[in-house]
């Protein structure tokens, strides 16, 4: 009988499993991805072991971003905030707290990167340039998008994060100012109302979840499509390998009774050999037997002549 909370434990065992396995460095993410699996299927968790087998294996930007948020947990608490409290004031259209927080975000995204590629080199993995502008890439994208950072906070990134093109990218200028619209010497254009920016927004953010929901449940077929495969394969691979002892059982059969024939061959032979004998030895005694009773006629007729 199934004991209470088993189902619970047996998804925070499941969690933990994938948690550790996205902090494996990228090379030995397959090799530790198909032992994990191995294991829970051996445990009879084949869910679990589907689960695990379909973890994608992420780029080395992908894992040093997980191994941040692993590694540096407050760091990670903090910046995550600050992400909240900057699309809070670009919602609001808080120029103040936009240059604030911007300038706070170019500094604590270099200090980060610089903390990625050492928590990277620690663990024997040197990032490349181009692995580090993914890195910033990927915390740019977590402060600018509510979606990314939830992604990031899970810990289980396979590839690195882009920024939202919507993300106002004005305020890397010189001293951080928000854009100015262009103007005509002596004119002053209106700004957008602020309910009509509020509905592009709206509509923006509708586009935005329309096409991350198409694109979550495109992943989740990917992810069903895998683990099918992944079963196909063991599944196969299993066959394969019954079909070669199968194989190997036939071929040591086929010895066997291709030595027993032969010797089935020889017995016959054998066989006729003796039979041959025997009937040359009962001929022989046939004869013999002929030659006594003559011999022993002759002999009982000369002894009642010498009477």
């Amino acid at each position: 009988m199934r004991r209470k909370g088993a189902g619970r434990d047996a998804e925070a065992d499941v969690e933990a499993v994938l948690d550790e396995l996205y902090t494996t460095p990228p090379p030995g993410f397959v090799a530790r991805r198909d032992e994990l699996a191995a294991a829970a299927k051996a445990d009879g968790r084949a869910e679990d072991a589907r689960r695990v087998r379909a973890a994608r294996r992420p780029t080395l930007a992908a894992w040093a971003a997980n191994l941040l948020l692993r590694s540096r947990p407050e760091e990670s608490r903090q910046f995550l905030e600050l992400g909240q409290r900057l699309r809070e004031a670009y919602r609001t259209l808080d120029a103040a707290g936009l240059r604030e927080f911007s300038a706070q975000r170019r500094r604590l995204v270099a200090a980060l990167a610089r903390q990625v590629a050492e928590l990277a080199q620690e663990a024997g993995h040197r990032l490349s340039a181009a692995a580090l502008q993914d890195v910033e890439a990927t915390l740019h994208a977590v402060l600018a998008d509510p979606d990314a950072a939830e992604r990031w906070a899970a810990g289980r990134l396979h590839t690195a994060l882009t920024p939202p093109s919507e993300f106002p990218s004005g305020l890397e200028r010189a001293g951080g100012a928000l854009p100015e619209p262009s103007r005509r010497p002596g004119s002053r254009r209106p700004a957008p109302a602020k309910d009509e920016l509020a509905e592009r927004r709206r509509a923006r953010q509708e586009e935005r979840d329309r096409a991350e929901e198409a694109a979550q449940a495109a992943d989740r077929r990917l992810r069903a499509h895998q683990a099918e495969h992944a079963d196909a394969e063991e599944a196969a691979r299993r066959a394969g390998a019954r079909h070669d002892e199968v194989a190997e059982d036939v071929s040591a059969a086929e010895e066997h009774l291709r030595r027993l024939r032969a010797e089935l061959h020889r017995a016959e032979a054998e066989r006729r050999e003796a039979e041959e004998r025997q009937r040359t030895a009962a001929e022989a005694l046939d004869r013999a037997g002929e030659e006594a009773r003559r011999a022993a006629r002759e002999a009982k007729r000369l002894a009642a002549r010498a009477r």
